[in-house]
Parts: C-alpha cells; structure tokens; sequence
C-alpha cells in the first residue's frame, strides 16, 4: 500500500482534509502530520514535516496546502531529496511528475476548487516520470541540495 504524508496550516485544513479523505477512499495509506485543525500555526513546520517523511521513505509521495501555497511548497522544498510543486489545475500537476519528478504536492486552498484539486492529485499520481531528456534536469535539482 502506497503511503501519502499530508500536511497542511489552519488556512489549508479543509483542503488538506478533503484530499486526506478522497485518498483514503481510494486505499492509500494516509500520514496525517497535521495541522488538525484552522487554528493558526505556522506552515513551514508542517511543509518541511512532509518533506521529511518523503525524503526519509516514510511515505512515497506528499500533499501539502496552505492558504496560497506558496510558503508551504517552500518549506518543503527546503528538505533535501523533496522536489515540491505548487500546482493549480491538472495539466501543472501532471507535468510536475512527468517531466520534473515531483514527490510532494502543493495547493493553495484560497486558489484552488476542492474537484480542481482533487483532479490535479489524481492526474498527478496516475502520471510516471519520462525519464529521458528529464533525467540529467532532474539530476541537476537534486545536486543544488547536495545530493
């Protein structure tokens, strides 16, 4: 069974909630690293939470949301080993996997439809990295955090 760490701040708990939900109805393995709730905390915690679970091979991939996403995927993107992609519809999420290698996920909940996000996440995961002319690029992201 396929593990997927979510995190999120008080302003992308619905969201988070929601994706967490649809993902388990689908039979993945949810890790759920908060927050548990809208009251305020403070993203960076929660992204580089995520993070860390991916890039420790406690879970495959990610989801991370904040009220825009953008501080969130930062945080993230601070862990060596994550590649995190803010996303905003299905095209951007499915391209992050294919040509980028993405294994964390982002969304901003004050930006982003519940169906749009819950359509990116499923394009996302059923989509595979090409390799290929990818490869050396990617090589090149994982190398500018020593790896």
């Amino acid at each position: 069974m396929t593990t997927i760490a979510v995190g999120c701040d008080h302003a992308g708990y619905n969201l988070k909630k929601h994706l967490a939900d649809h993902l388990e109805g689908l039979g993945y393995e949810v890790l759920d690293l908060g927050a548990h709730s809208t009251d305020r905390v403070d993203y960076p915690e929660y992204g580089a939470a995520v993070g860390r679970a991916v890039a420790n091979g406690e879970a495959k991939y990610g989801v991370c949301v904040c009220g825009s996403g953008v501080g969130i995927s930062m945080a993230a993107n601070k862990i060596s080993g994550v590649r995190a992609a803010l996303v905003s519809d299905a095209v951007s999420a499915e391209l992050s996997r294919q040509h980028n290698d993405a294994n964390v996920l982002c969304f901003g909940e004050r930006s982003t439809e519940f169906e749009v996000a819950e359509t990116a996440l499923m394009a996302w995961l059923n989509a595979e990295f090409e390799g290929g002319r990818h490869q050396a690029r990617v090589e090149k992201l994982n190398a500018l955090s020593g790896e």
